[in-house]
């Protein structure tokens, strides 16, 4: 029987002056892999502005930019990157061309954006999709640096700060410049499937995909700056379902150890104990239940993988200042 050919997916990505290099480079390396992991979807991947050539944040130039379209594929995804203030080096263009470089980007988004289709902004690239209006009546995020202005440029948005990104429909924005990357394995992982983006992370050396909802200072990293392969291998399955029920055991059998090797690894690499680590998972996972859904405290405890909500309030205790209950308050 022949293969059915793959699901081709426009990427178009828009190269602002001064472009972040690391906003463009690191979420299109996510697309790129995915390409190689799997062969059910193709992005195919065009880079779109309005010169042929600009400047870079670490003043390296860019080149072969294309034009800005009259009209992009349906079901496109818009991957607009951000900008750096004081690139390194000599400035390529004037603070004047530059402006008319983004009064040129702004309009063509507005022109072109349907919906079906995705736009997805990068670092400080969000005040660029806030300008063509794009933003209005949906949640989103910037860098922590840029959100006082993404407030003023999208009055009609719902500006959350201390996010690493925000999905709101066809909105997917993120915050500062790596956070691209965790968005992108967000993509990947619901267009792909978890499986590819996880495939993906390993390539990257990026060992958790961390939640939208997460601060920017992640939870989900925490005992994760480390090189233990065996470790690691334990952790990603922790991630990947922390509600399951995670023995010492069925975790070693996982990273290929011994159930006590395995513990004394865990308190070498990472400072706390197995059982420590999945609760800490869990918690965030309660954490991300609380904020995104109205599930009672009972029905978050079981989701997450706890007994009871008792036992998740004992959990939650050892980590937050907050009980569940005013956390959720705070964060609506």
């Amino acid at each position: 029987m022949p293969k059915s050919s793959p699901r081709q997916i426009s990427v178009y990505v828009v190269v602002p002056p001064r472009v972040l290099l690391l906003d463009v480079a690191g979420p299109i390396e996510v697309l790129r892999r995915a390409n190689l992991e799997q062969e059910a979807i193709r992005f195919d991947v065009t880079y779109v502005g309005p010169a042929r050539t600009v400047g870079s944040s670490i003043g390296l130039g860019v080149a072969g930019i294309g034009a800005l379209p009259a009209r992009i594929a349906e079901g496109a995804i818009v991957v607009v990157p951000g900008a750096a203030d004081v690139p390194l080096g000599v400035g390529r263009t004037t603070a004047a061309q530059d402006d008319a470089s983004e009064d040129s980007i702004v309009a063509w988004l507005r022109k072109v954006v349907r919906p079906g289709m995705r736009v997805v902004s990068i670092c400080s690239g969000a005040l660029l999709v806030a300008r063509a209006g794009l933003l209005d009546g949906y949640e989103c995020t910037t860098h922590h640096g840029c959100t006082a202005q993404l407030t003023r440029a999208a009055p009609a948005a719902r500006v959350r700060e201390n996010r690493l990104y925000v999905e709101d429909g066809e909105r997917l924005t993120s915050a500062g410049i790596t956070a691209g990357v965790d968005l992108m394995l967000h993509l990947v992982a619901t267009l792909a499937g978890p499986p590819v983006a996880l495939a993906v992370a390993r390539f990257l050396v990026v060992y958790l995909r961390r939640a939208g909802g997460d601060p920017q200072l992640s939870p989900w990293l925490e005992g994760r700056n480390h090189m233990h392969a065996a470790v690691h291998r334990a952790q990603d399955a922790v991630a990947a379902d922390p509600a399951r029920d995670w023995s010492v055991g069925s975790l070693a059998s996982v990273a290929a150890s011994s159930p006590r090797n395995l513990s004394r690894l865990f308190n070498e690499h990472t400072g706390m104990s197995v059982t420590d680590y999945v609760n800490r998972m869990r918690v965030a996972l309660a954490r991300e239940l609380l904020t995104g859904s109205r599930l009672d405290i009972e029905a978050v405890a079981e989701r997450a993988g706890f007994g009871s909500s008792r036992q998740l309030r004992r959990a939650w205790a050892r980590v937050n200042d907050l009980p569940p209950s005013r956390m959720r308050e705070v964060e609506v």
